[in-house]
């Protein structure tokens, strides 16, 4: 028989509450000079991360939060390989390009029977958008050289409603960004406006499908007349890029017939994020491209100490396996059939919403009826009180709702946005709806805060603003400078 000794005793009698590991803080900013136990630290990170929002109750996010257990497990079983080890591993580069080939095929890229689409698997969309615009940067610089111009200042011309990523891939790569601004009731690039902005220095013009502000979709198919319209009259090959990340795997779907990708000529490239509709967890996005000859080959490297030639067009080298796999499950399990079905319910779910919404007589509804399924709503009256309260009341119900300013020149609407994804029942939407009544009913009890920063604003020095006349822009301007000073303490 074998005897335990003290310090084993010790260990093993205590239970993992009781032990030394969870009496005494873990260090933040310095790796601990001891081990623990695994069961410990398993714990002491799990009570740690419930402090966290519940992310199917995260409405502010249009990533997929639920995947079924054949595929989670998949995930899990495939979680260790490192994608980019591709002869190692060929089976799953084999179903990144079935991936590629069906995305370019639902996008109707001009692709023969035999051909493999050209295209990849990304972080997410925010890598698809630097590859897609350093290919069209390297494109108009070839064309710019062959005709003895100089290539010192490229510009892209997009909305001002535009994800951030836009904006680091005009930071880091060195392209101006030409925005479109907003108005208020259209919240969306202005295709004629946007077609003004062209010049010869002009790179791409970045359409989006499925704008995150409201969901809406641009209309590409007008962008694509006026622009082939300006390139007949200038000479100039200015092309398309379709951010289709929200909208990719939506459109096709539910509006077939509605033309914004390779049926258009001037759409040269076009990318979707597979962790939003294309249902899979966060972490995988794509691009692909018209045709071989719309990727500059010198962009593409080649290596072969991994065993093999192996072609290579990324920002990032290692990258997991796991999220590829799950996007060809996802293709495969559900078909265009269940693709189909998942968003009409989606739809159906936002429409209801909606409803629900527009029945309390208090919002204005921003969202249009075709587009991604989200609701997108303003406060008919904010003289009072804000959408950034609402916001802030939902919370204590678990729900996690933004609340922003639209951009330049719309800057002075506030918004709120629920984004309906596969995850969101018929039964949530309904209980969402209980609970923005009863938070409008509790706030139009409370004192106004409006009235409370404006005299905070007084007592400070600032210039005095009369509430009765307050305007919107007053309004958010007050509470956005509330928001500013809140800092989270955990970096």
């Amino acid at each position: 028989m074998v005897l335990a000794t003290n310090s084993d005793s010790e260990e093993h009698l205590h239970s993992t509450f009781a032990s030394r590991y969870v009496r005494a803080v873990v260090p933040r900013f310095k790796m601990p000079d001891t081990s623990m136990p695994k069961d410990a630290a398993y714990q002491v990170i799990n009570d740690e991360l419930m402090l966290d929002g519940n992310p199917r109750l995260n409405l502010a996010s249009f990533v997929t939060t639920w995947m079924e257990p054949e595929c989670d497990k998949l995930i899990m079983d495939s979680v260790n390989k490192n994608y980019v080890d591709m002869d190692e591993y060929p089976v799953t580069t084999e179903l990144q390009n079935r991936c590629v080939n069906m995305i370019a095929n639902l996008f109707h890229a001009p692709v023969g029977e035999d051909e493999a689409a050209i295209g990849c698997g990304t972080v997410g969309s925010s890598e698809a958008i630097m590859l897609a615009g350093l290919a069209f940067k390297r494109k108009w610089q070839q064309r710019r050289r062959a005709q003895g111009l100089p290539t010192d200042n490229p510009n892209i011309v997009t909305g001002a409603n535009v994800q951030v990523c836009w904006e680091k891939f005009a930071r880091y790569f060195e392209v101006e960004l030409k925005e479109v601004k907003l108005r208020e009731d259209y919240y969306v690039m202005d295709p004629t406006k946007a077609v003004e902005m062209v010049d010869e220095n002009t790179i791409c013009v970045a359409a989006i499908l499925g704008s995150t502000l409201t969901g809406e979709f641009e209309d590409v198919k007008l962008l694509n007349d006026l622009l082939a319209e300006k390139n007949a009259e200038t000479g100039w090959d200015t092309p398309i890029h379709v951010d289709a990340a929200s909208g990719g795997f939506i459109a096709p779907f539910l509006y077939p017939d509605l033309e914004w990708d390779f049926r258009l000529p001037w759409v040269k490239s076009i990318n979707v994020s597979g962790h939003k509709y294309g249902l899979v967890y966060a972490g995988v996005g794509w691009i692909v491209w018209r045709t071989k000859e719309d990727l500059p080959e010198e962009l593409v490297f080649h290596i072969n100490y991994l065993g093999a030639d192996q072609p290579t067009f990324t920002l990032n080298f290692s990258k997991g396996s796991s999220q590829i796999i799950a996007q060809y499950y996802q293709f495969i399990r559900l078909g265009f059939e269940g693709y189909k079905n998942i968003m009409e319910n989606c739809m159906d779910n936002a429409r209801r919403l909606r409803e629900g919404i527009e029945m309390t007589g208090k919002f204005h509804i921003l969202s249009k009826d075709v587009g991604v399924p989200l609701v997108a709503f303003s406060l008919k009256d904010s003289s009072k009180h804000t959408v950034f309260e609402i916001a802030e009341s939902l919370r204590k119900f678990g729900w996690i709702i933004p609340a922003y300013t639209m951009p330049a020149d719309a800057q002075h609407i506030a918004v709120l946005r629920v984004v309906i994804r596969e995850d969101f029942s018929r039964g949530l939407a309904d209980r969402l709806i209980t609970h923005i009544i009863q938070v409008l009913k509790e706030i139009e009890g409370l004192p106004s805060r409006i009235a409370h920063l404006a005299a905070a604003a007084k007592v400070s020095g600032e210039e005095e603003v009369k509430t009765s006349k307050m305007s919107l822009e007053d309004i958010t301007k007050y509470w956005k400078r509330l928001v500013e000073h809140k800092r989270n303490i955990v970096c």
